[in-house]
């Protein structure tokens, strides 16, 4: 995957290191770069079936994301700023959220990132949402 030119992702001095968590404390955005607006995707497949697994329902999402992206010419490498509302958050959902994150991105920075601990989402059943804005 290679980073974008649009953008350019930094953890400054003196913040904690996020990584560990899967994101990163700033993102500039070029003035003349196109952006994305991705609405919340969740874990549903393509037939609107969910997991009951959050880990599954993560990866799902991520993938739906790829779709939106892909059908705009973009990918992953292009997603500055994720929202990430999270069913029931917990320690373990979040190492499964991380677990996502870096098999989707690999070693580069990951976007920068708003966890959101929510009661429940749109359907039933429903664990994970991500939200994201991308440039290119």
């Amino acid at each position: 995957m290679t980073q974008s030119t649009a953008f350019q992702l930094s953890n400054p001095e003196g913040l904690y290191d996020p990584s560990g968590n899967a994101y990163s404390h700033v993102a500039e955005v070029r003035a003349d770069s196109r952006l994305l607006f991705i609405a919340g995707q969740g874990g549903e497949d393509s037939n609107g079936q969910l997991s009951p697994l959050f880990a599954e329902q993560a990866r799902q999402a991520l993938a739906n994301l790829e779709l939106a992206l892909a059908s705009k010419g973009a990918s992953l490498a292009q997603v500055f700023k994720l929202t990430l509302l999270i069913v029931e958050h917990s320690e373990a959902r979040l190492r499964q959220w991380v677990a996502e994150a870096d098999r989707a991105w690999g070693l580069h920075m990951k976007p920068t990132c708003t966890l959101i601990p929510v009661p429940r989402l749109a359907l039933d059943g429903m664990l994970v949402e991500i939200e994201a804005v991308a440039a290119l």
